[in-house]
């Protein structure tokens, strides 16, 4: 009976994350693209170059701090909306997400090889892409995945043939 009552939950938090893990991957690549070429500077190659260099727990100390140095702006966004400025804070909120998830990629591109090294944080990070790989490979095999794919493979042949 309990199994019946938690199945819509367990499907909700499932669909939740996967969209979560999707605006990630779509955003990662692209994101960390954008980051590479602001990089160029000779100021954040220096800093890409010391990235390179830390050891595994300092690594994982500079993964950890765009998490904490976001908070603050998270709350600004959430005392935006509570004023009543509500665009506002949801612009605010979007920002912050696409410009972490930048920050972050490019980040975790430098010091992945320092990270892995953490036997705790290499067993992680395993257990993580399993699991985001059977989440991801469920939605795909959704039929609200599937159509969407459809609709989109439509779209793009219209636009080829205008």
């Amino acid at each position: 009976m309990l199994r019946l009552l938690l199945a819509p939950l367990r499907w909700l938090f499932r669909v939740v994350l996967a969209l979560l893990i999707l605006f990630e991957e779509w955003g990662w690549e692209p994101l960390r693209r954008v980051f590479a070429l602001i990089a160029k500077l000779p100021v954040i190659r220096q800093v890409e170059t010391l990235l390179k260099r830390l050891p595994p727990r300092w690594a994982f100390v500079v993964l950890v701090l765009p998490s904490l140095l976001i908070l603050p702006i998270k709350l600004l966004a959430v005392w935006l909306v509570a004023s009543g400025r509500v665009a506002l804070g949801v612009g605010v909120i979007v920002a912050a997400k696409v410009g972490g998830t930048a920050l972050l990629a490019w980040l975790f591109q430098l010091i992945q090889p320092a990270l892995m090294q953490l036997a705790w944080f290499a067993r992680l990070y395993g257990r993580w892409t399993a699991w985001k790989a059977e989440l991801l490979a469920w939605v795909r095999a959704s039929g609200v995945w599937r159509a969407a794919r459809a609709i989109k493979l439509r779209v793009k042949r219209l636009f080829r043939r205008a």
